[in-house]
Parts: C-alpha cells; sequence; structure tokens
C-alpha cells in the first residue's frame, strides 16, 4: 500500500475556495483504479493547514494518478497557498490493525 499525505498552508481568505476543491474532486478520485482512500483534514490548532491523505493500492495505481489531470488541478492549487504543497510518499508493506493493540493490552 502507498500512503501519499500532502500538506497545504493555506492563504487565510482562499480557504474556502481551496477545500471547494479538493471537494469537488473526492467522488472522482474514490472511484479511481486503485484508490483506497481520499480524505482532507484540518489541524485543529491552525484551520490554514490542511491535510491531503490518499491511500493507493500499487505504485502503478498513484503513477497513474500522478500523471492525471486531476492531480494537475491539486497542484494548480498553489497560488492559493502560503508556500508549495508538502508532498510525502509512503510505501506500506505491513499493516496492523485492532489486534494489534489487543494483543498489547492483554500482556
Amino acid at each position: 500500500m502507498i500512503v501519499v499525505r500532502i500538506t497545504m498552508h493555506v492563504l487565510p481568505e482562499k480557504q474556502k475556495e481551496l477545500i471547494q476543491t479538493i471537494l469537488s474532486m473526492v467522488g472522482s478520485m474514490e472511484n479511481a483504479e486503485g484508490c483506497l482512500s481520499y480524505a482532507l483534514f484540518c489541524n485543529l490548532e491552525d484551520s490554514n493547514l490542511l491535510n491531503l491523505l490518499e491511500e493507493w493500492q500499487t505504485r502503478k495505481d498513484l503513477d497513474q494518478h500522478l500523471r492525471s489531470d486531476m492531480f494537475g488541478v491539486l497542484l494548480g492549487t498553489k497560488s492559493l497557498l502560503t508556500e508549495p504543497h508538502g508532498i510525502q510518499i509512503h510505501t506500506i508493506h505491513q499493516s496492523e490493525g485492532m489486534e494489534a493493540v489487543h494483543a498489547v493490552r492483554e500482556k
């Protein structure tokens, strides 16, 4: 699985525009081949700091997304930001769920 975290420090007066742009893409992204999730989060301490989290099945799926017009739209929001997008791509080889919590708490 591939996890992408995109941080965006949005200009206060452009926050609504950026959020609307991203929300307009959510439906299409969730239906994109290999997309496991696509969600926007707002920082509780700084409402102008937004995080977009994407999960992809494979690197091939992510690469296709990075070449897409939809991702181009996201990159085009740079004029709404105080600094360039922060993009981190993480490759995850193993995931655990609640069973890991139970295993540790039962010890």
